[in-house]
């Protein structure tokens, strides 16, 4: 985590770059080391500039984490945010709007926010129609891989092939990417349920 006048530059560089492939901002590190909202001016510029705010929040700090970044930052996506199912009103509030959420099982077993890969509120989350964006966080450093997130979900989670399509779907949907792109994953992902 930089300083926020640090971050402010970047927030500037970030949008410089935008006609060349950024197309988000984020916050990362341990959110107990900080307070999001010293960041909300370099997340103003951002969102200014029309970048994706994605700040980190909510795991291994609580659901305040996620409230935070929410209402400082403007967050559109939240980096893990986990720990929004400890609040149902903020679950709620995530799901109304429409906010993504990039669960990742194996890094917050990794990093012991949860002991074993089913307390990790997967299933929580989902039902409580907040859209997720499924991820291995950190490949190289907890050696994870996508597939086997979404292997995990079914496994022990017990997500069916539809409902593992549309966590498919929602990633796609939360994505910046251009919409010829998710058109066609999206396809591939109907293709893949009905075949």
């Amino acid at each position: 985590m930089k300083h926020p006048l640090d971050a402010r530059t970047l927030a500037r560089l970030a949008v410089r770059y935008t006609d060349q492939g950024v197309v988000g901002f984020g916050l990362s590190n341990d959110e107990r080391r900080g307070m999001a909202r010293d960041f909300d001016r370099a997340f103003a510029i951002a969102r200014e500039g029309g970048l994706l705010a994605a700040p980190h929040g909510g795991e291994l700090a609580g659901p305040s984490s996620v409230r935070d970044c929410v209402d400082d930052l403007g967050a559109n996506r939240v980096g893990h945010g986990v720990r929004a199912a400890e609040d149902p009103r903020l679950m709620q509030r995530l799901a109304d709007r429409q906010i993504t959420c990039e669960v990742c099982p194996a890094s917050n077993v990794a990093l012991g926010v949860y002991e074993k890969a089913e307390d990790v509120p997967l299933r929580t989350l989902f039902d409580a129609g907040v859209p997720l964006a499924l991820g291995a966080d950190d490949p190289l450093l907890f050696g994870s891989r996508l597939v086997a997130q979404y292997e995990l979900a079914r496994e022990v989670h017990g997500f069916s092939d539809a409902e593992l399509a549309e966590l498919a779907r929602q990633s796609v949907r939360a994505s910046c990417a251009p919409e010829e792109v998710r058109s066609g994953l999206l396809a591939d992902v109907d293709s893949w349920l009905s075949s």
